[in-house]
């Protein structure tokens, strides 16, 4: 990953994004490009930057640094951050200005995708909307990321992650089964949302290849959602409500965690065979003949009477215990649940090299999440930190054609930040 492909082109290999989103939505999505090799130029309002670099704590210093660029808060550099801006370049030009605006266009010209998350008919009110780029470069993939879409009573609603876990459903159908309605602990829309995107752009890509056109793709996170459901979609559209049921599942059993004797264990046997060699595997051989546990309708039925048998057997054994006997020594699917550091902390995570490091020219040495898309003949991977906010301001209008005097216009002007 990473470096080690250099000497390999990557999928992305000179296409330029131009990245006028906030956060994650788009973030994610513009990230999952520069991993397979596009230029990305992120574009932020001087001065702040994108939110997320105001978001935390908690927060890492970046004293004594006096390179280009800086952290656009002043508690130095949000890891939080980090994780979705990585292989980026950060340019920041002030878009409610002439000649801003007319910079964005100029690097709009030589770009290939322009992605942005505004509410909608904002980016039409700035001179960024679809119409306005095409002017520019006709040829360009434009993606348009909002809560709800550009159409619909609700386009004009704002809407972040939580707001949508709600509206999709996911939240009622998560959390115990005698509690609230839960949050993903995770921004799960915001994700789900950019790798729609990122998909989205790639096949518009794909089809610009064969017949030379441009694209607009336009999602909602809404929609974005709502076909992760599957399952429980499936229950709703046959007339049932599907409800809060912890971590069991509504069509398989035992599909869960159970309690050990000194954590959990996730069990999922996904089909009769296993359920069989399971319950050998923990010294249950009864349960097989169990006439409530027979088959797997049979254990749905009655699940939670094989909650209560496992849990008491699971408890006599440590989770490590259990894995060593039922995952490693016969084959079974069962597994720890690991806080987050375990997660990112373990042999299988080191041996396949998903975490590794970067230099960060204000921080130093920072821990990366490498994306999971392994080619034989392509490199993928991520080779450069997360820039600090303006830190390629320059470096990218000077690529774009702007001279000394050019670049000292813009900032007389209020284009670009003045740093001295």
């Amino acid at each position: 990953m990473g470096t080690e492909n250099a000497s390999r082109d990557s999928i992305l290999d000179g296409i330029t994004v131009i990245d006028l989103t906030t956060f994650v939505t788009g973030g994610f999505a513009t990230l999952m490009l520069a991993n397979q090799g596009a230029e990305v130029i992120k574009i932020e309002r001087p001065g702040a930057g994108d939110d997320s670099r105001h978001s935390g704590p908690p927060f890492v210093s970046t004293d004594g640094y006096d390179g280009p660029g800086r952290s656009a808060s002043e508690h130095g550099e949000s890891p939080y951050f980090w994780t979705v801006n990585y292989d980026k370049r950060s340019v920041e030009l002030n878009l409610k200005s002439e000649s801003g605006l007319a910079a964005l266009y100029d690097l709009i010209e030589g770009a290939d995708v322009v992605v942005e998350n505004f509410r909608p008919g904002t980016a039409e009110r700035l001179g960024v909307g679809y119409d306005d780029v095409r002017d520019v470069n006709e040829d360009v993939v434009y993606c348009s990321i909002s809560a709800f879409g550009d159409s619909g009573p609700w386009r004009e609603r704002p809407g972040y992650d939580l707001l949508i876990q709600g509206m999709s459903g996911i939240m009622s159908v998560t959390g115990p089964e005698d509690g609230d309605p839960a949050k993903v602990g995770l921004p799960q829309t915001d994700l789900i949302t950019a790798m729609w995107a990122a998909f989205g752009i790639l096949g518009a890509l794909f089809r610009r290849e064969r017949t030379g056109e441009g694209e607009r793709v336009e999602l909602g996170m809404l929609d974005a959602a709502l076909p992760w459901l599957t399952k429980q979609a499936a229950k709703a559209f046959v007339g049932e409500s599907p409800g809060r049921m912890g971590t069991k599942d509504p069509v398989l059993a035992p599909y869960q965690s159970y309690p050990t004797a000194d954590g959990y264990l996730n069990v999922a046997c996904g089909n009769q065979k296993l359920w069989v060699e399971f319950c050998e595997g923990i010294g249950r051989p009864d349960l097989v003949e169990d006439e409530r546990f027979v088959t797997n309708p049979d254990r749905v039925e009655h699940m939670a009477e094989l909650e209560a048998e496992l849990s008491a057997t699971l408890r006599e054994r440590t989770t490590d215990e259990w894995v060593d006997r039922l995952a490693d020594e016969r084959g079974l699917p069962v597994g720890p649940v690991f806080e987050v550091g375990e997660a990112l902390d373990n042999e299988q995570v080191d041996a396949r090299g998903v975490v590794r490091t970067l230099d960060h020219p204000a921080a130093g040495e920072m821990p990366v999440i490498e994306h999971p898309l392994n080619f034989d003949s392509a490199a993928s991977g991520f080779d450069e930190a997360p820039p600090l906010l303006g830190e390629d301001t320059e470096s990218v209008l000077r690529a774009a054609g702007y001279d000394d005097d050019a670049i000292a216009s813009l900032r007389e002007a209020g284009a670009i930040p003045d740093r001295d």
